[in-house]
């Protein structure tokens, strides 16, 4: 059974390019996916699956769906029961977009950044103060962002959500991004934004990211997987019939990773052996790389061309958009290196 519908195909397929470079093609990007159903995807595995068949298409749209995911899955995870109640049902629809604005965090536990965001406390609960220099799917339309922040001292971390709509709140205008513009990337400044207490994900940052890392990073396996799937099928099909070694070596290994996905995030493996998650977010960086090389190798000069060579300069802007997905490649090398 297809996992996209042959619609939301056909209208990202003629989205693909724009989506890519256009900041304002992703508006109507949440909705379309949500009409689709997508968003009521179970299990982890699952939503992988949804994140490979649309990274085929357009990574812009696998990545908005990631970001809507991984805002669902902090809900999922915290404590706070009545929040997720109130916000699920308007994030499955497509009617809030969520962003995980965790980047930041996500560095400054791993010892790679400083913590750009804090908080004090008075009556009625915090206030938050700083930036979020990165974050997706902040959708004009209406957002809630996840974001973490310290106390007075920079330390005890907790997670917040913040609605689009919250005093001293502030999205900058759309990032300069060399690819991915449809997204909805921006920056956060948060100038004593109260947030009550209703409005807390999880009072201990260094509890709560390290649980949902592994679903979060199993996740983004999926961009890398169908975008390497989609340069190998150009590769082929530019080859007409002759053989290359390499281009079913990287077909085969497309496979292994897919099914070590599908089991590893829903049976657990990936979450008890965060080294061998690791391996496998690193490996779909590489894989996504090594399929473009062989599109262009395929292609040759038709690479080049503007009316042949489009989708394969669009996909080779996405494949070094995924260096730089938290956690980067520096920072997998880095944590791989702790876990020797």
């Amino acid at each position: 059974m297809a996992v996209l519908d042959e619609s939301l195909v056909d209208w990202i397929r003629e989205r693909a390019e724009a989506l890519d470079t256009r900041a304002d093609e992703g508006d109507g990007l949440l909705a379309r996916l949500a009409q689709s159903g997508l968003f009521a995807a179970g299990t982890p595995g699952s939503a992988v699956r949804v994140v490979a068949a649309l990274a085929e298409h357009s990574l812009s749209a696998a990545f908005v769906f990631w970001a809507q995911r991984a805002f669902m899955e902090c809900l999922l995870a915290s404590p706070n029961r009545e929040l997720a109640a109130r916000l699920m049902p308007d994030l499955q629809q497509g009617r809030l977009a969520g962003a995980p604005g965790l980047s930041n965090a996500m560095k400054f536990l791993g010892g790679l950044d400083r913590l750009r965001t804090s908080f004090t406390t008075g009556p009625g609960g915090v206030r938050l103060h700083g930036a979020v220099p990165w974050a997706s799917n902040l959708r004009r339309q209406g957002f809630v962002a996840a974001i973490a922040a310290g106390d007075a001292q920079g330390d005890n971390p907790a997670v917040f959500a913040v609605p689009h709509d919250a005093q001293g709140l502030r999205r900058t205008p759309d990032l300069e991004l060399l690819a991915l513009r449809g997204t909805n990337t921006a920056a956060l400044h948060l100038d004593e934004v109260p947030v009550e207490e209703s409005w807390q994900l999880h009072p201990q940052a260094r509890v709560f990211l390290p649980a949902i890392r592994p679903v979060f990073v199993g996740l983004q396996c999926g961009l890398g997987l169908g975008l390497a799937r989609a340069s190998l099928r150009a590769a082929r099909e530019a080859l007409a019939g002759a053989q290359s070694a390499e281009l079913a070596a990287l077909e085969s290994a497309t496979q292994d990773l897919d099914a070590a996905l599908l089991a590893g995030l829903d049976g657990g493996r990936l979450r008890e052996r965060p080294r061998e998650l690791l391996e496998l977010r690193l490996r779909m960086v590489e894989m996504a790389a090594d399929a473009v090389r062989l599109e262009l190798q395929a292609l040759g000069g038709r690479a080049l061309l503007g009316s042949e060579g489009r989708d394969f300069a669009r996909r080779s802007r996405e494949a070094a958009f995924l260096n730089v997905v938290t956690p980067t490649v520096v920072q997998l090398r880095k944590d791989l290196a702790k876990l020797c």
